[in-house]
């Protein structure tokens, strides 16, 4: 049976409306960015912790309660990690003031000749001679300094906004978690009743495959929490277990984790003041465990558990990281994951389609 010139024209208006909503939340959200970042971090969190929450609440626990244990459990975990860094960096500063004056005078035993034989630079490296070093170039360790100046007043409001930040999370976090599931009922009461049992599974689809990346992903940060903690500890570094658990739990932010054991362990090592051999020791340590995050251990623990291959994944890091920088890299497998199901879809219509089957 034909429609009528009015419903159709009335399905192709209400479709346009629909469309230009959709573009005006768009518009409406890439301008609010710069203050989403608490909610949308609390978002995430909330989704996480959700379902440990909803566990709680089955013990007979009221929810109000619930919400309130497993933050406070996030927040144990968020400190056990500080507590582990802190005095890790206070020991290797002390370490460090302990240690100038012998760094000083290996200075001036192996890098001062060096400078001299290579650059006509004649140096000492001791307070007196530096001192008179900067009082001769004054201009330019001015200016050193004012930019210096500049990058901390610019770094101090970048602080001050995360720590709004890092204040307000907690808040919609738990006005979240408390009313989860009537947010999530609201939401689908929104749908249109012909769509709605289609975009019901589709979301519950993105949940399976993304509760599948977070144990792939944690599966990841225990394997190299282990690894680069018995790999430091062979090449004889100190602290070599709080090195390596900080490296493997801050895997889960790409880089950010390498970075960090990279520089932590390194320093460790040369401040041991024992030649090249323990610093080129801890490159090849975590050469080694990037090559195994990379290509072993992400594509196929978490891309196969997410239904990516090994090489869609490597592209999947790469391609959000050229288009969206570092949070396209953090963001890269989830989103992956959620447009696979999408993927998935799209191809289900396309196979039974009239186009493809020639009729």
């Amino acid at each position: 049976m034909i429609s009528p010139p009015d419903a159709t024209r009335s399905d192709r208006l209400q479709a346009t409306l629909w469309i230009a909503a959709g573009l005006a939340i768009l518009a409406l959200l890439y301008a609010l960015s710069p203050i989403l970042t608490p909610f949308l971090l609390a978002g995430i969190l909330a989704y996480i912790c959700n379902p440990v929450t909803d566990r709680v609440t089955r013990w007979g626990v009221p929810r109000v309660l619930a919400v309130v244990l497993v933050m406070l459990a996030l927040a144990a975990l968020a400190a056990g990690l500080i507590l582990i860094i802190l005095p890790l960096l206070y020991e290797e500063a002390a370490v460090l003031a302990a240690r100038t004056p012998e760094a000083m005078a290996l200075a001036n035993e192996k890098l001062a000749p060096w400078l001299r034989q290579h650059f006509g630079l004649r140096l000492r490296f001791d307070p007196a001679s530096l001192q008179k070093l900067a009082a001769g170039n004054w201009d330019t360790v001015q200016a050193i300094l004012e930019r210096i100046y500049s990058s901390l007043k610019i770094g101090g409001v970048a602080l001050v906004g995360l720590a709004i930040n890092m204040m307000l999370a907690p808040v919609v976090m738990f006005y979240l978690l408390l009313d989860w599931h009537g947010l999530i009922g609201r939401v689908a009461n929104m749908v249109p009743r012909p769509w709605h049992a289609k975009l019901v599974s589709v979301a519950n689809d993105i949940d399976a495959v993304l509760s599948q990346y977070l144990r792939g992903q944690i599966l990841v940060m225990a394997i190299l929490a282990v690894y680069y903690s018995l790999a430091l500890w062979l090449i004889d570094i100190p602290s070599a277990l709080s090195i390596g658990v900080v490296t493997g739990l801050l895997i889960f932010i790409p880089y950010l984790g390498f970075a960090t054991g990279l520089i932590l362990a390194s320093l460790v090592a040369t401040l041991q003041f024992a030649g090249w051999g323990p610093i080129v020791a801890v490159l090849i340590v975590y050469g080694i465990g990037q090559v195994l995050e990379g290509f072993l251990l992400t594509p196929f623990l978490v891309g196969e558990r997410i239904g990516l291959h090994p090489l869609a994944v490597i592209f999947a890091l790469m391609a959000f990281g050229q288009i969206f920088g570092f949070f396209g890299v953090l963001a890269a497998l989830p989103a992956s994951a959620a447009l696979l199901v999408g993927l998935r879809e799209v191809r289900a219509l396309y196979l039974a389609s009239r186009f493809y089957q020639g009729r």
